[in-house]
């Protein structure tokens, strides 16, 4: 029992090594490929309009609701201790350095990436990749350059929208329903809340934007086995976006604003 519960770790182990290392290797070549400029200015808009455009009311109706729940959990507690005065900050400093970014990440990751990974996926084993390159045309370059790039300006574009339905929902219920008054709201967030708190936020959705596209494109080139490989490839996606968006947020937050 022992001995095969090593092997399966081990076995897991390197094929995680491995997994990791061809996705730093698409990365790399990504961004080499972004760098050079050797890309389609009208695939990167087409890919800005379907990840920006099409992304915004869920991700605003989420954030929405968020920013309202946030508001209720702390607004309450905050007024029995008499710290009426430090909700609106509190609220601001939260949404801006975390949730929205990483709530708007989420979304994206759960549509976008599944989207990216499903496309790729179908070219992948109806072999259109593999005709991309008897072209002479790289793949890389082709499909994942574009949609990384559009990730990686839409999504900080999208958390900016966020950030202010977000704090528009808190302030609401904090004003209408806690009682709060609308002057203690917006001195807390002016006195609180500062320009680095919000582009601190916004260069980690940079980074979220990469790692969505990144992922979700390996896993869709990587795809075989007909629909089934295709909808295992979509499942990854979104799993291994979201793990590697949460542990990134860390080690970003940490780097931001310690």
């Amino acid at each position: 029992m022992l001995d095969w519960l090593i092997n399966w770790l081990g076995k897991e182990v390197v094929f995680f090594i491995d997994e990791f290392g061809k996705n730093i290797h698409l990365a790399v070549d990504t961004l080499k490929c972004i760098a050079a400029r050797k890309y389609s200015t009208k695939n990167v808009f087409e890919q800005m309009k379907r990840i920006g455009n099409d992304s915004l009311p869920v991700a605003l109706t989420t954030i929405l609701f968020v920013g309202m729940v946030f508001a209720i959990q702390i607004a309450y507690e905050f007024v029995r201790f008499g710290a009426n005065k430090v909700v609106g900050g509190l609220l601001g400093i939260a949404l801006t350095r975390e949730l929205c970014p990483i709530l708007t990440g989420v979304v994206l990751a759960g549509r976008v990436g599944a989207a990216i990974a499903a496309e790729l996926g179908t070219m992948k084993v109806t072999e259109q990749i593999d005709a991309l390159r008897s072209m002479g045309t790289d793949p890389v370059n082709y499909l994942v350059v574009p949609r990384a790039i559009a990730a990686a300006l839409m999504l900080p574009v999208l958390t900016i929208l966020t950030d202010i339905v977000g704090f528009l929902g808190g302030y609401v219920v904090a004003v209408w329903f806690v009682g709060i008054s609308s002057f203690d709201m917006m001195s807390s967030v002016e006195s609180f809340l500062k320009i680095s708190d919000i582009l601190g936020g916004l260069s980690k959705t940079i980074v979220f934007g990469l790692i969505i596209a990144i992922v979700a494109s390996y896993q869709g080139m990587h795809a075989r086995g007909g629909a089934k490989g295709v909808g295992e490839a979509t499942t990854n996606a979104v799993v291994i976006s979201l793990i590697t968006i949460f542990v990134a947020n860390y080690f970003l937050s940490i780097a931001i604003f310690r």
